[in-house]
């Protein structure tokens, strides 16, 4: 591992009871000069971890519009250093890639570099399922990036960080050639959950129509798995589909039983989208008939405060 504090890099970290994962994180990440915690109000000891290992904590409030914690964070705090990694708090930037980014920030015709990771599930690297290689931008330079809006709604269901968005850079990138660890799943419940929410916004997102683009990213591959989801989202059978895609098609099925267990959850989590999408159709439809029974008219307040803010913003 390069020495303490010594590579000028501002590592970026946002949090919501991350205690479980916060320590383990935070070892891999000695080596950089100013790490960055941006925390939306946690409850358990998240707040009290960071600051043992020197970390600045920044309270992030969301206000269920754009931008969300990350493209906020990248908006609106004044990092001491040039260079910004993004880190989750389930991700370990192993020390040959410590010692890669020491490296690789002396450029100066590159503004940006894409990291791949390695997924870690039932104490094995996922090396097949679709899940590998897994490229994410997350190396910039300081004033060069943000991340992008997928959509056109602000609250999709999800939490404050927003879900598979990627950074923009208005500039040159490149790719890293050691990889960083994901252990994003040490239990089948934190999948629930994470996959839970996640669902969330699948479901939402095609309710409501709304066009989830890659071209602007920059990277092929993100670029071709929206377009594949796109497409999925109207087939029949998708659950049953999404199991065969990842245990046979994607080879998940070298991944042993782990492979097995991971893409069954997969399965599941098409199911949660597609239920949560006839879910949302149903109360639409339900509500309409509701509203049938009175003829008192409807506000809409979203409008409305809309008007409010507009009117405040003048004075």
């Amino acid at each position: 591992m390069p020495d303490a504090g010594r590579i000028p890099v501002s590592v970026m970290i946002p949090t919501l009871n991350e205690a479980a994962n916060l320590p383990r994180c935070l070892d891999h990440l000695t080596w950089a000069d100013e790490i960055v915690i941006v925390d939306s109000g946690s409850k358990d000891q998240t707040r009290e971890i960071a600051r043992a290992y020197g970390a600045t904590v920044v309270d992030f409030r969301w206000n269920r519009r754009w931008p969300k914690k990350r493209g906020w964070a990248l908006k609106e705090i004044t990092f001491k250093n040039p260079w910004i990694l993004m880190v989750d708090a389930d991700e370990w930037i192993v020390p040959e890639l410590a010692a890669e980014i020491s490296e690789v920030i002396k450029a100066e015709d590159i503004l940006g570099y894409y990291i791949n990771r390695k997924f870690i599930f039932m104490g094995r690297w996922i090396k097949h399922c679709g899940y590998y290689p897994s490229w994410n931008l997350r190396l910039l330079r300081r004033g060069h990036g943000e991340f992008e809006r997928l959509t056109e709604i602000d609250d999709t269901g999800s939490g404050d960080n927003e879900v598979h968005e990627h950074v923009i850079v208005d500039g040159p990138t490149a790719y890293l050639k050691e990889d960083m660890l994901h252990v994003a799943y040490p239990t089948i419940n934190t999948f629930m959950e994470k996959h839970n929410r996640y669902s969330n916004w699948e479901a939402l997102v095609q309710f409501k129509r709304a066009t989830v683009s890659g071209d602007h990213i920059g990277h092929t591959d993100v670029a071709k798995r929206r377009l594949l989801k796109e497409f999925s989202r109207y087939l029949p059978c998708r659950p049953t589909l999404r199991f065969f895609y990842s245990y046979l098609w994607k080879l998940g099925i070298l991944d042993g039983y782990a492979g097995l267990v991971f893409c069954r959850l997969l399965a599941t989590y098409e199911f949660l989208s597609v239920a949560k999408y006839n879910e949302l159709k149903r109360q639409e439809k339900d509500s309409k008939a509701a509203r049938n029974l009175s003829s008192v008219p409807e506000v809409d307040w979203e409008a409305k405060l809309r008007e409010m803010d507009a009117a405040e913003a003048v004075r």
